[in-house]
């Protein structure tokens, strides 16, 4: 018995030995990051019971992969079960009051534009195609009582209906000949050339019916040359059903000599010309407002709130209005005057809970409705919150999602009693788990001028304490955003340190996260401050944390990120390679070439031909004799936030240097590297540039100072 025991416990052996090996975690490949479900932020029913939300399953070829919806019971004792199945995906999910149907836009067999669709949860069945505009459907809203829809649409200016709009594409798809034509500014936005034929309107059905009306048709502000919504209109129902409340701007024509800004209106849903509910009387761009959203009493309206200053970063506000007198009633701040992200109402509409940016993380903070500074609701730890999406009734239940660098975003329920949150959803747990994910690490140090200056670090997988590392300085673009917590899709952590590199990333001055004041600072030093700072993180890095050699630096960095490499170029010696990605070399090629310009000078004091100083003595181009670094550089043809035209200046000073580099442009990419097999090409150019410039014995040429 004893010897049949021992040979099933030797069969056994290589079973409990592989089981032990897979248990073992692993460096990240690019399919372990790309292939991850995306899942996106929870829309709670007005009760609060139910949320739906959108998971991406992404595929490296686009017909592939699919996105679809999902529903979640927030008590959290069942599993989320899958609503739609049509790869096409679906967007603007909305609830209606009742909670028993949502709306969403998607386009679906049969539609030459994405349209509204509804779907009835407490019948079940498939989702009825609710609209049939031509030009198509955005932005979905219930009206209070559930039998109406609002959404948005982009029509010609000349268009009173859809009839309009049918005969006008008509028209242009027969004309012989293709041109783009402006008479004024801006002509293109990220990765599109504008369509200065088309703007935003607001359409509001009855459901049932087949006959949507144009509620800003032949309007004024209709006709304004710079009527635009940047982000969309972004409807809001009035508690009444009477009127509905909308973002738009109209100055927008004025971007290239000015600042620009969205205000708050509201149209009566019977017809008539909208009312301005925001704006200082006499300035042409005041404050910037958006997301507007109305209490569940309706007795209050919400909206963020950017103040317009000499200043190009501002924090955003929260501020209440009373209702219907829409005469501003409270403002909500954060501390040090972060700025206030993702808000949402309690449904006594007494209490206002704000996402604000802190050192790295996203964490909650928690206002009173009657104004003041918002404090912290509790400790996030790490990681950080997104897309709070709040109850319309009944005792408040609160949903987000949330992340850190070692767990993909998922949707979670927050315990506004006692703090933290339980895990709604799992979509990215098991494949996390089996991956080696050291966490991020965080520390600071002081400059010669008092500021405190926060950096992340990030280990190697497989990390082996008595080994010497080298080291990979992370750049961050912006300037106004910040290094966090995070899943990063374009710059991961982890992908790039993979086995062999320790991270750092430095919040340097111009940083959000630490208060309106301390990004406001980089106005006026555009790239030698936030360089000085991101060298000094390193150096305090090498100093404090022994298993860095020194003496094997390089830095990286994208688009504000891209341009700090260029400056590095310019002015140190210290790294042996460089990555630019969608980097300028010249401060007034930047300037003259993207879609966003009047900041930029802003920044710098003046336009290139008032003789302001810094357009040369911070604009890398001026030091070009002194490039020696080894640099990749990169870009997409599309993007014309840093138009290709930067990338290829410096290409060409790099060449009639003869300083080595390399060029990687991808044509069918804009601002970012966003497309699978493209994404995973860049991820190893990048991991052979770090090796052949990084590796023992390699890269004689700017070795560490």
């Amino acid at each position: 018995m004893a010897l049949r025991i021992l040979i099933l416990l030797f069969l056994l052996l290589p079973v409990f030995a592989t089981a032990e090996e897979a248990a073992v975690p692993r460096p990240m490949t690019h399919e372990d990051l790309w292939l991850l479900p995306r899942v996106g932020g929870p829309v709670t029913s007005p009760d609060g019971t139910q949320a739906v939300l959108q998971v991406m399953q992404p595929a490296y070829d686009k017909d592939e992969g699919g996105t679809y919806l999902w529903l979640v019971e927030t008590d959290g004792k069942t599993p989320p079960r899958q609503l739609t199945f049509v790869k096409s995906g679906e967007s603007g999910v909305t609830w209606s009051p009742d909670g028993e149907r949502i709306a969403f836009t998607a386009k679906r067999e049969g539609d030459e534009a994405a349209q509204v669709y509804l779907l009835d949860l407490a019948r079940g069945g498939e989702a009825e195609r609710v609209t049939a505009v031509s030009t198509g459907a955005q932005q979905p809203r219930f009206s209070p009582d559930g039998t109406r829809i609002a959404f948005t649409t982009q029509v010609h200016p000349e268009a009173m209906n859809d009839a309009d709009s049918e005969r006008i594409t008509k028209e242009e798809k027969e004309r012989k000949y293709e041109v783009h034509a402006y008479d004024g500014f801006p002509i293109r936005h990220w990765d599109r050339w504008l369509n200065p034929d088309r703007q935003p309107r607001l359409l509001v059905q009855t459901i049932g019916t087949d006959e949507a009306v144009d509620l800003l048709a032949g309007t004024a502000l209709a006709r304004e040359p710079g009527f635009y919504a940047a982000g969309g209109l972004d409807p809001a129902w009035a508690p009444d059903g009477e009127s509905i409340v909308f973002v738009a701007s109209r100055n927008r024509h004025r971007a290239a000599f000015d600042f620009t800004n969205s205000e708050l209106w509201q149209v009566p849903v019977a017809g008539g010309e909208p009312r301005r509910l925001t704006g200082r009387e006499g300035l042409e761009g005041g404050d910037n407002w958006s997301a507007p959203v109305f209490s569940a009493d309706g007795r209050s309206l919400f909206a963020r709130r950017v103040p317009r200053t000499e200043r190009v970063f501002n924090a955003a506000r929260i501020v209440r209005f009373d209702w219907p007198a829409a005469t501003v009633a409270a403002e909500i701040t954060l501390p040090e005057m972060r700025t206030a992200g993702d808000f949402a109402v309690t449904p006594n509409g007494r209490e206002v809970y704000v996402l604000g940016q802190d050192a790295g993380l996203v964490r909650l903070y928690r206002g009173s409705s009657r104004g003041g500074v918002a404090e912290p609701a509790f400790e996030p730890g790490t990681g950080g919150y997104g897309s709070l999406s709040m109850s319309r009734g009944g005792r408040p239940v609160l949903l987000a999602t949330w992340e850190s660098a070692v767990s993909p975003a998922e949707v979670v329920r927050i315990d506004l009693r006692r703090g933290g949150h339980a895990a709604l959803t799992e979509f990215t747990a098991a494949a996390t788990a089996e991956l080696d994910l050291p966490p991020v690490e965080h520390f600071w140090f002081e400059t010669e001028d008092g500021r405190r200056i926060h950096n992340l670090l990030v280990r190697p997988a497989g990390f082996d304490p008595a080994r010497k590392y080298p080291l990979l300085v992370l750049m961050h673009g912006g300037p106004h955003s910040m290094w966090r917590d995070q899943v990063h899709l374009r710059w991961n952590y982890h992908l790039i340190a993979g086995t062999d590199y320790v991270l750092v990333a430095t919040n340097y001055k111009g940083s959000t996260g630490f208060g309106e004041a301390f990004a406001q600072s980089i106005q006026g030093d555009p790239l030698k401050g936030p360089a000085e700072e991101i060298n000094q993180g390193a150096d305090v890095a090498v100093e404090r944390y022994d298993f860095i050699d020194g003496s094997r630096q390089c830095a990286a960095g994208a688009s504000y990120g891209g341009h700090l490499a260029s400056w590095m170029l310019a002015t140190t010696d210290r790294y042996r390679c460089l990555v630019n990605h969608a980097g300028l070399v010249d401060l007034a090629s930047q300037w003259g070439t993207s879609d966003a310009v009047y900041h930029r000078e802003v920044n710098v004091g003046g336009p290139p031909w008032e003789g302001h100083p810094l357009w040369t003595e911070q604009s890398p181009m001026t030091f070009a004799a002194n490039f020696q670094t080894p640099t990749l550089v990169t870009a997409g043809q599309l993007d014309f936030r840093v138009p290709v035209n930067n990338t290829l200046e410096l290409w060409t000073v790099l060449q009639r240097l003869q300083v080595p580099s390399r060029l990687l442009v991808y044509p069918k990419e804009n601002h970012w590297i966003m497309t699978g097999h493209n994404s995973r090409h860049f991820y190893g150019e990048l991991a052979s540039w770090f090796q052949r410039w990084l590796g023992e014995g390699q890269g004689e040429v700017g070795a560490a100072q």
